[in-house]
Order: structure tokens, then C-alpha cells, then sequence
């Protein structure tokens, strides 16, 4: 492991263990060095890539502290929200208020890859972090491709967790844009009309085809896009 790798999975712990908890003040560039033997550069790498993840702030003049936790997810992968939030230390929870078979319209029909009017599974989720509502996850599947969806507990397993699992996705595209949410949404996040949210639509293939649309909306004021692309050639960044 790289000597700022070892940094970097140290502060982790400390923060995903709940022993430097947010706003808690976090080594100095000084003292990380001296502790792992290596390079005020290093240690300076090791931070910075932290605070472009989101995980610590940095203060001219006021040292490095852990931020204020907010829901944040990676826009280069795909990840279950539920892991994301427990690996914070957090209580994750889900409220199911829609999981049903309907008929596709001709928007949700074109995204799946079937006709207007076939059968698709319907699911509306909302994921909670220590109780605070942190997504509201619209989801459409098509039950040829999973004939057990409705049949599930998503309280206790994510639709994600479950589409990896049962049909093991091979591509995906999402498109992220900031929207003003509707009533339905403020009452499901429990916001104002006037917070905006970040929207994610993301569409999954597996082997046999397109598995699934899903329309992700996040509070503004709880959520974060974060992440650290190393370059390991000319030709582009790998995650």
C-alpha cells in the first residue's frame, strides 16, 4: 500500500468509527508525517484527497477537522446507499411506500427497452440516515428480467443490493441535474418547496438486457457528489 494509502485508510477509521466524530480536529500535515515517517507532501496528498472526497475540510490558518456529515455518494460508482451510510457510523433505514406492478407509460416503457402499456414493477423508496430522510429512490424494473421484485422486503435490502445479487449488472448510465422538487417529493424528504434537490437518473443493464430506471432525488442540503480520480496514463482518469 502506497505510504499516503495508509494514511488515508487511518483517518478513515477514525472517523468511521465514530472516534472523531464531525467538526473534530484532524492530524496536521506535522504530525501525520512524523507518525508514518514520511514527507510533509505525503501526508498533504493524503488530506487534500480526503477533503476532495468530503470527508474533512481544510482552513488556511485553522487546521484540517472532519466535515459535517452529509449524505454523499461518488458520481464515478455505483454504491448502496445503505452501506454508504452505515460505513459513516449511521443508522439506516427504509420507508416503503410504493412497490407494485403498473402498466409503462411511453417515458418508462422507451427507458426500459419495452412498448408502452407492458407490464413493469414499481417501487418508491425513501432512505433514511439516523432518521433524517436522505433519498427518495423512484424505481422501475422489468419483471422479465427479475420476476421476484415486488416479492421483497426493501426494508431490510436495497433494490440495488438485490438487482447486483439476482441479475449482476454489466453497464450503467446515469445523468445528474439540480431540480426544484415537487410537493410529493418535500413531503417525502421533509423540505421546503423552495430547497432544491440533485437528481440522479440512472438506467442498469445486466446480460440479458435493461434491468432497470431508476430516478434518484437527494435534499440539496444533505447530499454531496464527492470523489478522487488517479491518472494512470495519458489516454484519461480511472476510478
Amino acid at each position: 500500500m502506497a505510504k499516503f494509502s495508509s494514511i488515508k485508510q487511518h483517518l478513515y477509521q477514525k472517523i468511521e468509527s465514530g472516534e472523531w466524530p464531525e467538526n473534530h480536529p484532524v492530524s496536521s500535515e506535522n504530525a501525520l508525517a512524523q507518525q508514518f515517517s514520511v514527507s510533509r507532501m505525503t501526508a498533504r496528498r493524503a488530506l487534500q484527497e480526503l477533503a476532495d472526497e468530503g470527508l474533512v475540510v481544510r482552513t488556511q490558518g485553522a487546521g484540517t477537522f472532519v466535515a459535517p456529515i452529509k449524505s454523499q455518494t461518488s458520481f464515478m460508482a455505483i454504491r448502496n446507499i445503505a452501506d454508504e451510510i452505515r460505513a459513516r457510523g449511521h443508522d439506516y433505514q427504509a420507508q416503503v411506500h410504493t412497490l407494485r406492478e403498473q402498466q409503462a407509460s411511453s417515458q418508462i416503457a422507451d427507458a426500459l427497452g419495452l412498448l408502452p402499456g407492458d407490464t413493469v414493477s414499481h417501487s418508491l423508496i425513501t432512505h433514511f440516515e439516523n432518521d433524517i430522510p436522505v433519498q427518495c429512490e423512484e424505481r422501475y424494473v422489468n419483471p422479465q428480467l427479475v420476476p421476484d421484485y415486488l416479492k421483497q422486503d426493501f426494508t431490510t435490502i436495497t433494490p440495488h443490493e438485490y438487482l447486483c445479487m439476482v441479475t449482476p449488472l454489466t453497464e450503467a448510465s446515469h445523468q445528474i441535474e439540480a431540480v426544484m422538487p415537487s410537493a410529493a417529493t418535500c413531503q417525502l424528504l421533509s423540505i421546503e418547496r423552495s430547497e432544491p434537490c440533485l437528481r440522479i437518473v440512472r438506467r442498469t443493464w445486466s446480460a440479458g438486457g435493461i434491468v432497470s430506471y431508476a430516478v434518484l432525488t437527494h435534499p440539496g442540503s444533505r447530499f454531496k457528489l464527492g470523489g478522487h480520480l488517479h491518472f494512470t496514463n495519458t489516454s484519461g482518469p480511472s476510478e
